[in-house]
C-alpha cells in the first residue's frame, strides 16, 4: 500500500462540513448550535469544502486534526 499525501481537516471544518452538507442543516442554526457567528462558520465551510474535494481531485488522505 502506497503513502499518500494528507490533507489536514480541523474538528471545526469536519463538524461544519457534516450539519451543512450531511445532515442539510440551515447555516444560521448551524452557527448557533457551533456558537459562532455566520460569517465565521462560512470560512469554515469555504476552507472544509476546499480540502475536501482537493483530497477528492488529487486522490489524497484527509486527516482529522483534534
Amino acid at each position: 500500500m502506497s503513502m499518500l499525501e494528507e490533507i489536514e481537516l480541523g474538528i471545526d471544518e469536519l463538524a461544519a462540513i457534516r450539519l451543512c452538507d450531511f445532515e442539510r442543516l440551515e447555516q444560521e442554526e448551524v452557527a448557533k448550535k457551533m456558537k459562532i457567528s455566520q460569517s465565521t462558520l462560512s470560512r469554515i465551510l469555504i476552507s472544509a469544502r476546499k480540502k475536501f474535494f482537493q483530497a477528492l481531485i488529487k486522490g489524497k488522505a484527509i486527516k482529522i486534526n483534534k
